[in-house]
């Protein structure tokens, strides 16, 4: 902070925000490293301002959203100069320069605090957990981003998200559960009816601020409910232990805000419930001690100096549209080919590619097979670019298997190490495509699974394609991954084992929201499926091409593309009367040929 008097003062009233406005994240903020306390006052100062402009009794919601919009928009303002006249945002310009954070990633949970001014209801847990996802999540994102900066990564492992997202939704509970009384004087019920509905009258006696049988039974389960949730003790493993103590500290912190919600009793919907400070003092003290050893043994990154002035960041507006503004189009197709005029009923939503013949193509030419996947890279960019020129969706590329560790070291180094530049340094990082990965994250190179969880953070908002690369990826060993996932689900009381169908399974795949596959192409003159997405592709239309990978472009995704459109898919129903009359369809010979 230098000598920055103003600066000084600004941070200060942060730290009594952040005391004044949640005590514990006070005290999870004293067990990091001194260097970045001010920085999370300043992360924490801001959000509690927003809460208080969106919560303020007695303000009509139209008016407390629009005081919302306006600090956000002046957040935006000061952003670009690089200071503020209102100290918390002074405070928090300066973190953002100091930190080189992105604070645009906020913008969504900005947008849903101004939301929130208007008055929040849920039907299920599946809209509640959104909210979360919206409200909570970016600002730990921060955090994390932070630690990371600092050179004490918050690693979460791919194969760890679940456990991530249960412990955010456990916090939210709690949180939801302690300012039950502060909501419900606001017009706010944040528990969903799907919670509610087994327990006939709590909702109606909630709202009128009524203690009842059902109203016990309910907080009773509910308090059940958030323990499991933030128990997750698989979450920290192989994380930074400083960084692995704050995060356990918080799961016990709130385990007995907890308690303290169940010893409530009637008066939990008069005031917020407090566990005593003797039961802090237990929890907080050693891990005072332990984070104090933890931190002692860390060289940190620590900036130097201040930066004159932040990078000028978009905090609201549109939401994605915002950051996607500077994205540039695809180029076009060298030969100046033009994408075929593809009918919205014969798109499929989602193509996979198994990448096949890169080696063979190297070999043939005298080359060493790592050769061929570095000229495979092209190929991939071009079905990025014909993808995008129709409106693709979503395309699954077969990047390396489980079963490819059989193959040379250096063909292997060599994938790796190509997948690593086009992360770092690949044209298709300002295209408007979402990029993330599916495999297994504990075998490959710590940089690369690094790079690969930086792309996929980076490129979140993005509302273009949906690129999956498949690396270290075994479609056995995603579905055995999975049902040990649901067993663990099921041995919590998560799901119910009597009544699981496929929507549970799918539910606790990697990437639950990934659509079936509807085109599965292949290239390589190789009519196998390989191990590959066989959970998504179990309907999918089968495609064999003779070519090597390396000597496709877009041309041949747009010509798989219209070959899909000619077949009859019907899923198990019979052909009608008129679909037996029609002619078989042919594949079409390539323009190119």
């Amino acid at each position: 902070m230098g000598e920055d008097p103003l600066l000084r003062a600004a941070y200060a009233l942060c730290r009594r925000t952040t005391r004044a406005h949640d005590p514990a994240i006070h005290a999870l903020v004293q067990l990091m490293p001194a260097v970045l306390r001010p920085a999370c006052w300043a992360l924490w100062a801001a959000a509690s301002a927003l809460d208080d402009l969106a919560d303020r009794p007695g303000v009509e919601p139209a008016r407390r959203a629009a005081d919302v919009e306006s600090w956000t928009k002046a957040l935006e303002h000061d952003l670009a100069v690089g200071a503020s006249t209102d100290p918390i945002r002074h405070a928090l310009v300066d973190t953002a320069a100091r930190w080189r954070l992105d604070l645009s990633d906020l913008r969504g949970a900005m947008a849903t605090t101004r939301e929130d001014a208007r008055g929040l209801r849920f039907a299920d847990w599946a809209q509640w957990r959104a909210w979360c996802s919206r409200e909570v999540a970016p600002w730990v994102e921060q955090v994390r981003h932070l630690f990371d900066q600092a050179g004490a990564p918050m690693t979460l492992r791919l194969d760890r998200q679940a456990d991530y997202r249960h412990f955010v939704d456990g916090a939210q509970l709690t949180d939801t559960l302690t300012d039950l009384s502060t909501d419900l004087a606001q017009g706010h019920l944040l528990l969903p009816r799907e919670a509610m509905e087994p327990f006939p009258g709590a909702e109606e006696d909630l709202i009128r601020r009524r203690w009842s049988p059902a109203v016990a039974a309910l907080i009773a389960e509910m308090t059940v409910l958030g323990r499991r949730w933030l128990t997750r003790p698989a979450m920290t493993r192989g994380m930074h232990p400083g960084a692995a103590i704050v995060l356990d500290t918080a799961a016990g912190l709130m385990r007995l805000q907890l308690d303290a919600v169940d010893a409530a009793g009637p008066t939990l919907l008069a005031r917020p419930p407090r566990p005593s400070v003797a039961a802090r003092a237990r929890v907080l003290l050693p891990a005072r001690l332990r984070s104090a050893v933890a931190w002692s043994l860390t060289p940190l990154t620590v900036p130097a100096v201040r930066p004159a002035a932040a990078v000028v960041v978009k905090t609201s507006g549109p939401g994605p549209a915002a950051e996607d503004a500077g994205l540039r189009p695809p180029p076009p197709h060298r030969d100046g080919a033009r994408p075929p005029h593809i009918a919205a009923d014969k798109m499929p939503e989602h193509v996979a590619i198994i990448m096949d013949g890169n080696g063979r193509w190297a070999q043939q030419r005298g080359l060493g097979r790592q050769e061929g996947h570095r000229v495979g890279t092209a190929a991939a960019h071009e079905m990025v670019y014909g993808a995008l020129e129709i409106g693709l969706r979503h395309l699954t590329l077969y990047t390396f298997s489980t079963e490819n560790w059989k193959r040379d070291t250096d063909e292997v180094t060599t994938i790796f190490q190509t997948v690593q530049h086009e992360l770092d340094h690949g044209p298709l990082r300002d295209l408007n495509v979402r990029q993330r990965w599916s495999g297994r994250p504990d075998r490959l190179p710590e940089d690369l699974v690094h790079a690969l969880e930086r792309e996929e953070h980076r490129t979140r908002d993005r509302t273009g394609l949906t690129l999956t690369i498949c690396l270290d990826y075994g479609g056995r060993d995603e579905i055995t991954r999975t049902a040990a996932a649901l067993a663990q689900a099921a041995r919590v009381g998560d799901v119910d084992p009597r009544l699981i169908g496929p929507d549970d399974f799918a539910r606790h795949l990697p990437h639950p929201d990934m659509p079936d596959v509807d085109l599965l192409w292949r290239t390589g003159d190789e009519q196998r499926t390989s191990n590959f997405l066989p959970w998504h592709t179990a309907y999918a239309e089968l495609y064999f091409t003779p070519d090597h990978w390396p000597d496709v472009d877009r041309r041949d995704l747009w010509q798989a593309i219209t070959e899909y459109g000619r077949r009859q898919r019907r899923h198990g129903a019979a052909l009608t009367s008129s679909e037996h009359q029609r002619p078989s369809p042919h594949t079409q010979p390539d323009s190119r040929h």
